[in-house]
C-alpha cells in the first residue's frame, strides 16, 4: 500500500518505521527535516509538504499535536486527494473536533477516520499499540493492514468520532491512575515504609495494574524520561474535561486529575513523563528528592 505519513515525533517516528517494515512505500513529512532523516535513512520517500505527502496515496496518516494541527494538515490533504483516499488521524483530538474534520474531509471525497492510539513510545516502537477507531465501515477496513503494522489490539468502536471518544475515556483511565500510583508511593513513603515492598504486595491484589506494574516500577527507578509528556496529559485531560462540560457530565475524578496536571506544567514538570506526578506529590508533601 502506498502511504502518505505527516508528523514524526516521539510517537510519529517509529509509527511510521514499523509501516516500513511492514512492507509498505511510504511518503514522509514532518514541519522539522531533521525529523524526517531517519524515515529517510530506512527507505521512504520525503515530501516537500503535507499536500506531497497525500498526493499519489492510497492512504495518508497523520500524528500530530493538537486540533488545529490536525485541521491544517487535513485542509492540505483535501487538496492533493484523488478518488478512493483515506485520510486517517492517530492524534489525540477533541471528539467534536474529530467529527467537524471528517465532514469537511467527506465534502472533498476523502473518507475520515480517527484512530488515536495508547501505548506511549514503547507501545510505537514495538507495533503493539491500542488503536481505537471511528468511522465507516469501508474506510476502518482499507486503513486495517496499516494499523495491523502499528498495533495489537485494534477496534472498531464505532463512526467518526468514537475513536477519540474512546481514546479521552482511556486518558481518564491512565490519568487516574497515574496519579493513583504516585499516591500509593508518596503515602508508603511518608509512613517510613518501602515503596518497593509495598508495590510488590499491591501486585498481588486486586489493586493491580498495568500501570502499578510498569509505571510504578519506574517511579521506584526514578526513570522520568518522558514517553508520554505531561503537558500531553494535561492537554489530553482538558479535551475531557471540555467534552464533559459541553454534555453536563459530572467527572469529579478527572477534574481533579486534570488539575494536577495542570500544577505538573505550571511547576515545570511539563517536559518530563506523566509519571512525574509523583515528584510534584513529594514537593507538596515535603518530601522533595527521596
Amino acid at each position: 500500500m502506498k502511504i502518505g505519513f505527516i508528523g514524526l515525533g516521539i510517537m510519529g517516528r517509529p509509527m511510521a518505521l514499523n509501516l516500513l517494515q511492514g512492507g509498505h512505500q511510504l511518503t514522509v513529512w514532518a514541519r522539522r527535516a531533521e525529523s524526517m532523516q531517519p524515515l529517510l535513512d530506512a527507505g521512504a520517500q520525503g515530501a516537500a509538504s503535507a499536500t506531497e505527502a497525500a498526493r499519489g496515496v492510497d492512504l495518508v496518516i497523520s500524528m500530530v499535536a493538537d486540533a488545529p494541527d490536525v485541521a491544517q494538515v487535513m485542509r492540505a490533504v483535501a487538496t492533493a486527494a484523488t478518488p478512493g483516499l483515506v485520510a486517517v488521524d492517530m492524534s489525540t483530538i477533541a471528539p467534536a473536533a474529530a467529527r467537524q474534520i471528517g465532514q469537511a474531509l467527506a465534502s472533498a471525497g476523502v473518507d475520515f477516520v480517527d484512530a488515536p492510539v495508547s501505548g506511549g513510545e514503547v507501545g510505537a516502537i514495538a507495533g503493539s499499540l491500542s488503536i481505537m477507531a471511528g468511522g465507516s465501515d469501508a474506510a476502518f477496513a482499507r486503513a486495517l493492514p496499516a494499523f495491523e503494522c502499528m498495533g495489537k489490539n485494534i477496534v472498531h468502536v464505532g463512526a467518526s468520532g468514537a475513536g477519540q471518544v474512546t481514546k479521552a475515556a482511556n486518558q481518564i483511565v491512565t490519568g487516574m491512575g497515574v496519579l493513583a500510583v504516585a499516591e500509593a508511593m508518596a503515602f508508603a513513603s511518608k509512613n517510613g515504609v518501602d515503596r518497593s515492598k509495598v508495590r510488590e504486595a499491591l501486585l498481588g491484589g486486586f489493586a493491580y495494574s498495568k500501570i502499578l506494574e510498569n509505571h510504578g516500577q519506574r517511579m521506584l527507578d526514578r526513570n522520568f524520561k518522558p514517553g508520554f509528556k505531561s503537558w500531553m496529559h494535561e492537554k489530553d485531560m482538558n479535551i475531557v474535561m471540555q467534552t464533559a462540560h459541553e454534555l453536563g457530565l459530572c467527572l469529579p475524578g478527572a477534574a481533579a486529575t486534570a488539575q494536577m496536571f495542570n500544577a505538573m506544567v505550571g511547576s515545570g514538570l511539563g517536559e518530563e513523563d506523566s509519571i512525574a506526578l509523583l515528584k510534584l506529590l513529594e514537593t507538596l508533601s515535603g518530601q522533595a528528592d527521596k
